[in-house]
């Protein structure tokens, strides 16, 4: 009946049918899914993209997978969508959101063939989801938060989410990093703000050099080639202060009749940069007279030639043009004050640190600013010989320092190794099931064995068989033992032992993205093409394309700049077309303009040029 009305408003509209929708969508589900399948776990394998500039990223995190390929199917777009937004909310679960859709969905086809109606089986998804929540309330392992952080947990539950993104050495030395730099940052009572944490890149040395400084790494050094290149013991001026010529900030002119008149007005304009610099040095003269402590200048606005020299000569180092998160990041740090006029200058703004130095590294500067007191800042220093390996670390960390954060502000934890996916299994194939009337404990069981593809998974790209590995764990959660996957030696274990917790806010958002994905895409009876392209007339050669396309449902999962794969059979369609038109003409006797083997190879040959 909806096929009918929207053909009686636009005969050019495109619809898809109930199942041919229903099953384009369960495909695309699967097809996403295998994409992303091999990646989890500590033993998943890496992706290359490749761009069309020929640059290339080697990842196996699955939210730069997904914001990095080009996916062509409407569907596949919507689930890296919700998984990409769980990656934003809570810093990972991205890769098993999308193959728990997949599989929700996988397991559904498996009902749909044998006649059962989406709607009873979205019904058994969602008593099977209240109850998998309730579940997971009661399974998590509580933890002291921020007034008492258990450091031991804290490393365990970072070095779980580090070692499915790096090789395990790198993970450890990683692991200890970003811990310290997220106690470092914490406050009692207080949002952790992980801004506050400064990632600086260096290409130079080897990726095991990467190290938390304790402070602040600068991005630029000093300008004047006579200002000292280390201090010891310095007070820091963090200030807002422009020591150049300022221009005015409204539209204005100065009118002078001589040259007398323009010199003197110079001078005086020199004169007021030139006393702000005095008032700079006077302080300096007032807090290090008499000791050898040192003195450094960082100010957000510009110093000119003339204010380096003056500053140069008196021993004072000078930082301009600092960025102004950097300006936040210094006074938490060092202590002291941001100052915003000379008027403020005095020695309780200073702040201090024990070392400061500047490192060159080719034409680019480093300021470090060390050894501070009590830094409530830091910088994690990445180092690397190339790009691919910088920017491996730079995605691992940001999700080892979620991670971290996750575990404070939720004060609770998560076993890990498919040990919680197991037990909810077995949770709601022996309880929840007899609770639920009709078919649509059919849905509960699709459900349930949709929660088994994270341990499936992890022992598939371990190299152990999936199915001897699931028994295993069920059969163990049964007895009363809360186990998981021992991906070294394929057997179950208590994933405690080891240390391997999950994030308990991760798994909650899962539980509450995935199925209301899977149900709204079983849901779906119809898929109409909407847009501009309804209300306008098309092109023949529009219409053949989009006539080839409703034969193959692809999703194209390639980098952006690449040709999609669907080129090939779009031209191939488009061939076989000329090709029966061409048989038609023949038989009544009307001659082609083009050869009709021509048309075919032309059309053969134009996906794959």
């Amino acid at each position: 009946m909806a096929s009918s009305s929207i053909r009686s408003i636009n005969p050019n509209a495109e619809i898809m049918s109930k199942e041919a929708a229903l099953f384009m969508n369960i495909n695309a589900a699967k097809g996403l899914q295998g994409v992303m399948k091999s990646n989890l776990g500590p033993k998943g394998t890496i992706k290359m993209l490749v761009g069309g500039a020929g640059d290339l990223k080697l990842t196996k995190d699955g939210n730069v997978l997904l914001k990095e390929m080009q996916i062509q199917n409407p569907t596949a777009v919507m689930i890296a969508r919700t998984a990409v937004a769980q990656d934003d909310i809570t810093g990972d679960g991205t890769s098993s959101t999308v193959l728990i859709i997949g599989e929700l969905l996988k397991q559904a086809e498996r009902y749909l063939n044998e006649g059962l109606h989406p709607r009873v089986l979205v019904e058994g998804f969602e008593a099977a989801k209240k109850a998998s929540i309730k579940f997971l309330e009661g399974y998590k392992i509580p933890c002291p938060g921020v007034e008492a952080p258990d450091r031991e947990l804290l490393t365990c539950v970072a070095k779980t989410a580090l070692r499915s993104k790096l090789r395990e050495e790198l993970a450890d030395k990683l692991t200890t990093i970003v811990v310290d730099a997220v106690l470092c940052i914490s406050k009692v009572d207080e949002p952790i703000d992980l801004h506050m944490v400064e990632v600086m890149h260096m290409r130079h040395k080897l990726d095991s050099d990467t190290r938390l400084v304790s402070g602040l790494v600068l991005d630029h050094g000093s300008r004047h080639p006579d200002m000292k290149k280390h201090v010891d013991d310095a007070y820091i001026l963090t200030c807002n202060i422009s020591l150049e010529y300022e221009k005015s900030e409204v539209n204005s002119s100065f009118m002078y009749s001589d040259a007398d008149q323009r010199e003197r007005m110079v001078a005086a304009e020199r004169e007021y940069t030139d006393d702000v610099v005095r008032q700079v040095i006077a302080l300096k003269k007032k807090v290090c007279d008499g000791n050898s402590k040192g003195f450094v200048v960082i100010t957000q606005k510009g110093i000119d030639p003339i204010s380096l020299d003056m500053l140069a000569k008196e021993g004072i180092v000078g930082l301009r043009r600092a960025k102004k998160r950097n300006m936040e990041r210094l006074v938490l740090s060092c202590g002291g004050v941001c100052i915003n006029s000379p008027e403020e200058l005095s020695p309780e703004v200073l702040g201090h640190a024990g070392e400061v130095y500047e490192h060159v590294l080719g034409e680019e500067k480093y300021t470090f600013v060390e050894k501070v007191a009590n830094p409530t800042s830091c910088t994690i220093l990445l180092k690397g010989p190339n790009d691919h390996t910088l920017s491996q670390l730079k995605d691992a960390v940001r999700d080892g320092l979620r991670a971290v954060k996750n575990t404070l502000q939720d004060r609770a934890v998560v076993l890990g190794a498919g040990a919680f996916e197991a037990a909810l299994n077995v949770h709601l194939l022996e309880e929840v099931k007899k609770t639920v009337e009709g078919r649509a404990k059919r849905g509960v069981e699709a459900f349930a064995e949709a929660m088994l593809i994270i341990p499936k998974t992890l022992a598939e790209n371990s190299g152990y068989d999936a199915q001897d590995i699931c028994i295993a764990l069920t059969d163990e959660v049964a007895k009363g033992n809360r186990v998981g996957l021992d991906v070294t030696t394929g057997e179950a274990f208590d994933p405690a032992t080891a240390g391997i917790y999950d994030n308990f806010i991760v798994k909650m958002q899962i539980l509450h993205s995935a199925p209301v994905i899977a149900t709204q895409l079983l849901l779906v009876d119809e898929v109409m093409r909407a847009g501009v392209n309804m209300r306008k007339a098309e092109d023949p050669k529009d219409r053949r394309r989009r006539a080839a396309g409703r034969f193959t449902f692809l999703v194209s999962f390639l980098p952006a700049g690449w040709r999609r794969v669907d080129e090939v059979n779009v031209g191939v369609c488009v061939g076989a077309e000329r090709a029966v038109r061409g048989a038609r003409c023949a038989a009544h006797g009307v001659r082609q303009k083009s050869a009709t083997r021509a048309g075919a190879a032309r059309g053969t040959s134009s996906g794959v040029r």
